[in-house]
C-alpha cells in the first residue's frame, strides 16, 4: 500500500523527513519575483509561475535526500485556478523526481462529496472513454470528525489505487487542546480519533505493520505524541511543528518505534533557510539543502 511505499522510500533516503511546500508569494526570493511580474505583468498567473519555478528548483536540490514533499492546498488556492494548476504541476514533478506527494487539505465530508474528493486527490475520474487522475498524490489529510461515514470513501480509493491518508488525530496548534484534549468518560477526544484510526486501518491493504490511515500527530506536544506512539501500533504518523512551530528533534523521537513509523515536517525552515544565510538569495534552493541535511543529521541523532 501507499504508505509501505512511503516507508520503502524512507529507508532508502534514511531520512523520515517530508518538506512541506506551502509557499507564499510574497517570502520568493526578489528576483524570482520580478522576473514573473516583467513577463506576467501584475497577475495570478505571475505569482503562480513563481511559485513552480520555486518549488521545482527545490524538488532538485532536495530529491536525493528527503523521500517525500507536502503540499498545503490553501497556498495554491489563494492564487486560484492558476495556484491549482501549480498545485498540479508540482505533484507531477515532484513523483517524476521519485518523491512521495502528500496533500494537505484536511478534507472531510459525507457520501458522493466525500467519494469526490477522494477521486480528485488521489484518485480518477472517467471523461467519455478515458480515465484521468486530477492531482494524483499518494496520500492526502483528512478531518475524521464526521466518523465513519467520512473516512470509508476514502479507505476505498486507498485499496483500489494504493493510497493513504492521514487523520487529524492531537495537533500541533496552540488551541488543539480546547476539544482534543477533552475527557469523555476517561479518554480524550485524541485518543479516542487515535483508536479509530486503528480500526479503520484494518480495512486497508499493507504489509509493513501500519496500514494505510496514518495519523497526524504535532510535534509541539511530546507527551501526547509518545503515549499515542505505544497506543496505536498499526498506524504511521504525520508530524506536523518541527522547526518554525517550536518542536524539536528531541520532541518527536517519541514517535518513533525501533526507529520507524513516522515522518516528521519541516516547512519554513527549509524552504525559506536562504532568509537566514549571508549569502545571495539566488542560493535558495542550496539553502534548503543545507537546511534539510541538518534536519537529517538531527532526527538520526535522536531516534538512533
Amino acid at each position: 500500500m501507499s504508505l509501505d511505499r512511503l516507508i520503502k522510500k524512507i529507508d532508502e533516503k534514511g531520512n523520515p523527513s517530508v518538506v512541506g511546500l506551502d509557499v507564499d508569494f510574497g517570502k520568493l526570493p526578489g528576483f524570482l519575483q520580478n522576473e514573473a511580474i516583467m513577463r506576467y505583468d501584475e497577475t495570478l498567473r505571475a505569482a503562480a509561475r513563481a511559485v513552480l519555478m520555486f518549488n521545482k528548483a527545490l524538488i532538485d536540490a532536495l530529491c536525493d535526500i528527503i523521500p517525500a514533499v507536502k503540499l498545503q492546498c490553501a497556498y495554491y488556492e489563494l492564487l486560484g485556478h492558476e495556484g491549482m494548476k501549480t498545485f498540479a504541476e508540482t505533484i507531477t514533478y515532484a513523483k517524476k523526481k521519485g518523491l512521495f506527494v502528500i496533500c494537505d487539505g484536511k478534507r472531510n465530508d459525507i457520501g458522493s462529496t466525500m467519494e469526490a474528493y477522494a477521486a480528485a486527490h488521489l484518485g480518477s475520474v472517467t471523461v467519455g472513454t478515458k480515465t484521468l487522475k486530477p492531482f494524483g498524490a499518494d496520500a492526502l489529510t483528512v478531518n475524521g470528525y464526521l466518523g465513519t461515514d467520512g473516512i470509508v470513501p476514502l479507505l476505498d480509493i486507498c485499496n483500489k489505487y494504493d493510497k493513504g491518508i492521514f487523520v487529524l488525530v492531537k495537533t500541533s496548534n496552540p488551541s488543539s487542546g480546547e476539544l482534543q484534549d477533552m475527557n469523555i468518560e476517561g479518554t480524550t477526544v485524541f485518543g479516542i480519533m487515535g483508536v479509530m484510526c486503528e480500526k479503520w486501518g484494518e480495512r486497508t491493504k499493507f504489509k509493513h505493520g501500519y496500514s494505510a490511515v496514518g495519523a497526524v500527530v504535532g510535534a509541539t506536544y511530546p507527551e501526547q505524541l509518545s503515549k499515542l506512539r505505544e497506543e496505536l501500533p498499526g498506524t504511521f504518523f504525520l508530524v506536523p511543528g518541527y522547526g518554525a512551530q517550536g518542536g524539536s528533534a528531541e520532541d518527536v523521537a517519541g514517535a518513533f518505534r525501533k526507529g520507524k513509523g513516522a515522518i516528521i515536517n519541516s516547512s519554513r525552515e527549509i524552504i525559506y533557510a536562504y532568509q537566514n544565510e549571508d549569502g545571495s538569495e539566488k542560493d535558495y534552493a542550496a539553502a534548503a539543502r543545507r537546511a534539510a541535511i541538518r534536519m537529517k543529521n538531527k532526527l538520526h541523532r535522536v531516534i538512533s
